[in-house]
């Protein structure tokens, strides 16, 4: 028998959205990845674990992306709510932004992780502001990230200009250049918040380190016309116009397309972070993305951030993005749950260019989830990836294992002091 470092068993084990679930499973898991998986018995029958975490009521699960968030603004959870975007962010949002320093970010950063890995999410893609501090939280709690500091044309609480926060970009790049579990983006705010010359600069940025870019694209109507009157046409061709739109870029939103734009963003192969919640309850409006997955566009799913979701429950984010589709399109075949559970798995890892993530298979990151099912809301279990999708909660995942290091077992942190973390959250909203 071959040693482990950890071996998951549970009564249901889904590899990804569109394959058959196996009935006792297990997973093995060494040196961070998956080493072997499949029913429980084979597995140990090879293996022999340093740990084991048996689930006999568990489904294990490839763990959640969330592929759009601002970690740190958890500090800010329901302090403007029920506004439009432009009155949310400029009156609101951005003046207390002004106020912040490494210190809020780090303690808003440690909250928005304790909250996603209760969620069942391995990893996370962030648009913020002191970002080699998120680096670190990320990087002592043990979560997976995709991290960039906002670029914009005025100065941002981190930095003096766009210019400079695209030279700490460079400079985090260097730093963190091989981590396992950080990797480092471009992320210019927006197409009105940032000039042409910005944005020429930050995928000049993004080409010379071969990183992804990350930008708000097309979120509400107000941007739509706001960029045709400067420029004479839609965000989408904007970009394109000034060679951002490809296969690297993450556009988040995308809520104020035509069907030229769908075309264009499918042509360029450009990514989509759908969120759904956020753009509802700032009144942005809801993306088209029925169309964009007939067009063939590669279609993500994040939450935004906790000062306009006002949560970071990924779960919650994959019921409303399917529900929400079959609404508008009266049809109740459009966004399954297996494409709603891709969306959050194995739809981010491709759009995120990595084929070792979202999905349970020998060699993979060992990024997975236990969602407790011995629970009446969530029995009987005909379909295991409908119950993630329609009726599993934060407060149904049990165990969260990311890259090999268990983040969460049996509902309790490990690489968190929760209560020290609240103790500490109460000093700074005090400040704030």
């Amino acid at each position: 028998m071959e040693k482990v470092d950890i071996v998951v068993t549970g009564e249901l084990l889904v590899t990804d959205p569109f394959s058959p679930p196996v009935k006792d499973g297990a997973v093995a898991v060494k040196d961070g990845k998956i080493i072997a998986l499949g029913p429980k018995n084979g597995i140990e029958t090879a293996f022999y674990a340093a740990k084991r975490i048996d689930r006999p009521n568990g489904l294990i699960a490839p763990g959640l992306i969330n592929a759009h968030t601002h970690a740190a603004m958890t500090v800010f959870r329901g302090l403007a709510d029920d506004l439009p975007l432009k009155t949310w962010l400029e009156e609101h949002i951005f003046p207390k932004e002004a106020r912040l320093t490494p210190e809020i970010v780090a303690i808003g950063t440690e909250l928005a992780c304790a909250e996603m890995i209760r969620c069942g999410t391995t990893g996370f893609v962030d648009m913020y502001l002191f970002e080699d501090t998120v680096a670190s939280v990320v990087d002592r709690i043990g979560l997976r990230a995709w991290i960039g500091e906002g670029v914009f044309d005025f100065p941002s609480p981190a930095f003096s200009s766009g210019i400079e926060a695209l030279k700490e970009t460079g400079r985090l790049i260097s730093k963190w250049q091989g981590h396992p579990r950080i990797t480092i983006t471009v992320d210019p705010h927006t197409p009105y918040t940032c000039s042409p010359d910005l944005l020429a600069m930050a995928r000049d940025t993004a080409e010379r380190h071969g990183a992804m870019t990350v930008i708000h694209l097309a979120e509400t109507d107000w941007e739509a016309h706001e960029i045709q009157t400067r420029f004479g046409t839609s965000p989408v061709c904007h970009l394109d116009r000034l060679g951002l739109l490809n296969e690297r870029l993450l556009a988040v939103h995308c809520v104020s397309l035509d069907k030229d734009d769908i075309k264009l963003l499918a042509r360029k192969r450009a990514r989509v972070a759908h969120c759904p919640e956020s753009n509802l309850k700032l009144a942005s409006g809801v993306a088209p993305v029925a169309e964009m997955i007939q067009e063939g566009v590669i279609i993500v799913l994040g939450t935004d951030g906790a000062a306009s979701n006002n949560d970071l429950d990924l779960m919650s984010e994959m019921d409303t993005a399917a529900k929400l589709q079959k609404g508008i399109m009266k049809d109740p075949t459009f966004v399954p749950a297996s494409q709603a559970l891709a969306m959050a798995t194995t739809w981010t890892a491709k759009a995120l260019h990595r084929d070792d993530l979202g999905v349970l298979r020998k060699g993979a990151q060992a990024d997975l989830v236990v969602v407790d099912l011995n629970q009446v809301h969530l029995r009987p279990c005909y379909n295991p990836v409908s119950h993630i999708v329609y009726v599993a909660r934060s407060g149904d995942v049990q165990d969260v294992i990311a890259s090999g290091m268990v983040l969460m077992e049996d509902r309790r942190l490990t690489t968190i002091d929760e209560e020290d973390l609240l103790s500490r959250l109460k000093r700074i909203v005090q400040a704030i």
